[in-house]
């Protein structure tokens, strides 16, 4: 799937995740690979002016579920049965991308590492690891 039908897939879905603001957005998506960015917002802040830990999760999984979705196709069924997060520094008030990277996509399973980032921080925010249970066709 690309771009453009992973966000009409995401909009027709789940359309719940675009109320308020629309902060997340998919940047972009290739062979084992899908860019995410978690646009700046107040809604997304927590005591101490810091992006919440909650929200960096929710743009794991997002990004996990887009490069699982780019490649077998829309599959609304597709589930997480784990995430594991590691936060390594305090992330700034300002966007943070999320690069996950398919490390196996099987017939049942989809397993990938999920990299943040912020601009002007050296080094990842935090890491996450994800596992998507893929359903029967």
């Amino acid at each position: 799937m690309s771009v453009a039908e992973l966000d009409a897939f995401m909009d027709r879905e789940f359309p719940e995740m675009r109320m308020g603001a629309e902060t997340t957005r998919i940047e972009a998506v290739g062979p084992g690979f899908a860019r995410l960015r978690l646009g700046f917002s107040a809604k997304n802040l927590r005591p101490g002016g810091t992006i919440s830990g909650p929200a960096m999760m929710a743009l794991a999984d997002y990004a996990m579920y887009a490069a699982v979705l780019a490649h077998i196709g829309p599959v609304a069924l597709a589930v997480t049965t784990s995430l594991h997060i590691d936060f390594m520094r305090r992330p700034e008030p300002a966007d943070i991308v999320a690069e996950a990277r398919l490390m196996k996509l099987g017939r049942v399973l989809a397993v990938g590492a999920i990299g943040m980032t912020q601009a002007g921080l050296s080094g990842p925010v935090a890491h996450a690891t994800c596992t998507y249970s893929i359903p029967p066709r």
